[in-house]
């Protein structure tokens, strides 16, 4: 399609939303699949991607759909904050210290170590590699698809072009790694007898393997907090994103027109008018209106979109010219993450080490979903507490990463693509001196060799 319409857009909606459809059914269907855990929305993008442009073009999507993933990360962002209970850092704190390191350690190291990797093996075996290639690890396990959008945006503005194919590459692969290397240590720690509320695979629900939730187990996705006399309770939530995205939208045109040298990303900026949207609400008194699990629910809704659309949209000749520093960097990506596991997870946690760590796992190579169902497989009834600690350690997480993501391209524009790796890691090791000096490193390592 050479003009893109409104029409065009429905038509990349439908039939997405039928790979979503068709990739929901195998997950329910078929043995093989349930036994991977893989997302219906990955399986989308995979159908997407052999059957659209990039495969056999049987599909007739626009030639716009590649760019929808960077609206929908704005999507995301901006839902994050809106209707967030509210929290007080200093108990926060204290109560998920152990969390909180660990995912910084994670967040700080992935990013931090992939662009090392490159700069010091990678680009002095292939000249033509970009500085800035070892972001593309980070963005892709630890963000998943919604952040290596995010950067993908970014780095384009920088001048690399083919930073979003690559990122959606990654966080592809990522997922693979989440699902297949999650399950592999699930099954080695049950046989060694380190899990601590499952013996064997065969105690899982039928939930986690086919998707579909019984009766006896299902919750509202949310609570009407307007009436529907006035204006429905959904397009009250829907209507706030899309306002603050427009808003956005116009902020980032005005802000590079102002500072062309300087490409402020859409996420970014929806990510702190949604910060600001909330403190306005709650001041007003008006913030018991908006539901926090409705506006969970529309970000979810915009990540499944974004990793079939990711996925679909990947341009395969661009990922083959990378192929092999991708395969590189991808293999020491995974020995990092497993070095993480194995020797990170035990020294901070004092307790359920190994169901936290099998969480972080999931998250740092796949998504904060990935990282649940794994979970769920090692803590069926989540007495561990993981997902509760991480919800509230992510408070104090979320800046970080969103800092990284904002001004990772930056730095990589103006050549300082240096600092990257140098800040990162003394972030990381600096938390493991504190917990070395202060006695608090080795927590965990009685439940380890006890078990």
């Amino acid at each position: 399609m050479e003009n893109f319409t409104i029409w065009s857009l429905m038509i990349d909606i439908s039939i997405i939303s039928g790979l979503l459809l068709v990739g929901t059914i195998l997950r329910a269907k078929v043995r093989w699949i349930q036994s991977l855990f893989l997302p219906a929305s990955m399986i989308a993008g995979f159908l997407g991607l052999a059957f659209g442009p990039s495969g056999l073009g049987i599909l007739p999507f626009s030639e716009q759909f590649s760019v929808y993933p960077s609206l929908l990360i704005a999507v995301i962002f901006a839902a994050i904050p809106i209707g967030a209970a509210k929290v007080r850092l200093s108990e926060v704190f204290h109560r998920v210290r152990n969390m909180f390191s660990y995912s910084m350690i994670l967040t700080l190291s992935m990013w931090g170590i992939g662009v090392l990797f490159a700069m010091l093996i990678l680009n002095p075996i292939f000249n033509d590699l970009p500085n800035g290639f070892g972001l593309i690890l980070g963005a892709g396990f630890l963000g998943g698809h919604g952040t290596a959008a995010a950067l993908g945006e970014g780095l384009i503005h920088a001048g690399w072009e083919e930073a979003m194919d690559l990122g959606m590459t990654s966080a592809t692969v990522g997922l693979l790694v989440a699902v297949l290397g999650g399950l592999f240590l699930i099954k080695h720690s049950t046989e060694s007898g380190k899990t601590q509320f499952i013996t064997s695979f065969k105690d899982l629900p039928s939930e986690l393997k086919s998707g579909l939730m019984p009766k006896s187990k299902r919750f509202n996705m949310g609570q009407e907090t307007v009436s529907s006399s006035s204006i429905d309770p959904l397009v009250l939530h829907l209507a706030i994103i899309a306002f603050i995205i427009g808003i956005s939208y116009w902020l980032t045109n005005t802000l590079s027109d102002l500072i062309p040298a300087i490409s402020i990303p859409l996420f970014s900026v929806a990510f702190i008018l949604g910060l600001l949207f909330q403190a306005i609400s709650r001041r007003i008194k008006s913030d018991k209106y908006v539901d926090g699990r409705v506006m969970e629910r529309i970000g979810g809704t915009a990540t499944d979109f974004l990793v079939a659309f990711g996925i679909a949209s990947i341009n395969i000749t661009v990922v083959m010219d990378y192929a092999l520093p991708l395969i590189l960097l991808f293999a020491f990506g995974t020995l990092w993450a497993y070095l993480l596991f194995r020797f990170v997870g035990p020294n901070i946690f004092k307790e359920f080490w190994l169901e936290k760590s099998i969480f972080g796992w999931g998250w740092s190579t796949g998504t904060v979903a990935m990282g649940l169902a794994l979970l769920r497989i090692v803590d069926p009834e989540l007495k561990s507490r993981t997902p509760e600690d991480y919800a509230l350690a992510y408070v104090g997480v979320a800046p970080i990463d969103i800092i990284i993501v904002t001004f990772a391209p930056i730095l990589f524009a103006l050549g300082f693509t240096w600092a990257i790796p140098v800040v990162l890691l003394l972030g990381a090791a600096a938390i493991i001196v504190i917990y070395k000096v202060t006695g608090l490193w080795g927590q965990g390592k009685h439940e380890y060799t006890s078990n």
